[in-house]
């Protein structure tokens, strides 16, 4: 397996399918708004986002705060079926009413008003149907569970029955149902999203059961080995034009010293698949996956955010009005609403982007009202360059702890703010971080005025399913934000 993930950064739990050449991945998106983004390609290396599928207020409800933190979207599926897209899911803040279920003809969208599974309890749903048009829903509740569903309603077609009970690994998850020559494959995730994650898969002549274990299950774990991307689990199917086959899973990429951080949340990566007497072996080298190209800049000149941009439980447009031409003619930039007061700890009003390499680069430039430039896993777990007024300024928040580390007074106010990480080499020493975060401002040149361990802001310290993201947020009343710009570099 190349240890390059297609779709780095968070995004994990992918569900992919295809549509003649053209493939299209979803994944998991929890607290932040917009949900569930949505990729193409056409070779299965190299993606693009072309929306989310859950971007308006009536399909999405998500929570702020530290209380909504690792809440919202679980493990999505995506399928098309009959001309048809369909997407179902699990939202925590509405785990009483069901998975959510959505319809486009466009992966593009818009896509539907979800419908819900009344009386199907847990998460990590999928869809599938048979050769006679019956559609089962499978989910994973205290092992995985199945039953016929009308998906244009979400009613339930039958009583719920226990499908696979899994391995025997802790928490069987994340189950997908697809056909092939002749058998039904039921594909889970056990050993929990950590490093016990792996693939499991189960198979069966009708789609119902009752299902046998692959003798080498787990046929995908990187548990106990060096390699360098680890927790892999959560897998999709997907066969290619020619009949090959290929499968999309997470993974994350721990560094630093022992028992080693990830600091990007969990990333989506690509194997190939074989098949030996009709079971699934993965083909590691079938495909080498470039590092793909993260870097960017926004001036906002366009009608629209990019879909890249989310926020932490709100809609980014609730707050963000983009003033820009479409010739890039002035002024451009975005108003972003009053957010949070200078001292408050929890983000309001943050527009940010998913964090997707080990060395990084990210500058805002915040011409008018006071902001500050976020690197967070979650509102307990935070690190910010701030500007009020004059005086730029760096704080830290870890769980209670919350302190102002340096001051820089008389900086003018078209001084871009900066965050970057600084990778740490590999080597023997204990006290090693996966990485440092300097944080300062730019005047004709980088003047740091702070260096964090990158540990603290960690899934091994902060907890949780999520990653880094990094944005900016007006601090106590309204401010323009004319620029912002994420570079992936070495940087020294």
């Amino acid at each position: 397996m190349n240890s390059h993930p297609i779709l780095p950064g968070f995004h994990p739990d992918p569900s992919i399918c295809r549509v003649g050449d053209d493939y299209y991945l979803a994944t998991s998106s929890f607290e932040y708004f917009p949900g569930v983004p949505i990729f193409h390609s056409r070779n299965l290396t190299g993606w693009e986002q072309i929306g989310n599928v859950l971007d308006r207020p009536s399909q999405l409800n998500v929570a702020p705060g530290i209380a909504g933190a690792s809440g919202g979207i679980y493990a999505p599926t995506l399928r098309h079926h009959d001309g048809v897209f369909w997407m179902i899911t699990t939202n925590r803040a509405d785990l009483r009413k069901g998975h959510l279920i959505v319809r486009a003809d466009d992966p593009s969208g818009p896509w539907s008003d979800p419908v819900y599974t009344t009386g199907a309890i847990g998460i990590d749903p999928d869809l599938a149907w048979d050769e006679d048009g019956t559609c089962y829903m499978t989910w994973s509740m205290l092992g995985i569970m199945q039953s016929a569903l009308d998906p244009s309603t979400g009613t339930l077609l039958g009583e719920p029955r226990k499908l696979w009970e899994g391995t025997g690994l802790s928490h069987p998850e994340g189950p997908h149902l697809f056909p092939r020559n002749g058998w039904w494959y039921l594909v889970i995730a056990e050993g929990g999203t950590g490093p016990g994650h792996g693939v499991s898969i189960a198979r069966s002549r009708f789609p119902t059961g009752p299902f046998e274990g692959h003798p080498a299950n787990p046929f995908l774990s990187h548990r106990s080995t060096d390699h360098p991307v680890q927790n892999t689990g959560h897998a999709d199917l997907v066969e290619l034009p020619d009949g090959r086959w290929a499968m999309v899973h997470l993974g994350v990429r721990p560094r630093g010293a022992h028992p080693k951080w990830h600091v990007n949340g969990r990333e989506t990566f690509l194997t190939g698949i074989d098949w030996v007497d009709d079971w699934p072996v993965p083909a590691t080298d079938a495909f080498m996956a470039p590092a793909p190209d993260t870097s960017f800049a926004d001036e906002f000149t366009g009608p629209h955010l990019h879909p890249r941009w989310i926020a932490p439980g709100v809609d980014p447009r609730s707050f963000v009005t983009l003033r820009g031409n479409a010739d890039g003619t002035p002024p451009n930039g975005a108003v972003l609403r009053a957010g949070r007061r200078p001292e408050a700890r929890e983000a309001r009003h943050l527009l940010s982007v998913r964090v997707r390499d080990d060395e990084w680069q990210a500058t805002a430039t915040v011409p008018a009202g006071d902001a500050a430039l976020v690197i967070r896993i979650d509102d307990a777990h935070w690190a910010a360059v701030e500007r009020v007024g004059d005086t730029v300024s760096v704080r830290m928040v870890i769980g209670p702890l919350d302190q102002t580390l340096a001051t820089a007074e008389g900086i003018a106010a078209d001084r871009p703010l900066v965050v970057r990480a600084v990778a740490v080499p590999e080597d023997f020493n204990p006290r090693n971080p996966p990485d440092r975060l300097e944080l300062g401002f730019l005047d004709g040149g980088f003047h740091r005025l702070a260096e964090v361990d990158g540990r603290y802001l960690s899934t091994e310290v902060a907890g949780g399913f999520t990653g880094r993201v990094v944005g900016v947020e007006a601090l106590g009343a309204d401010a323009v934000l004319t620029r912002f710009a994420y570079q992936a570099a070495a940087l020294s």
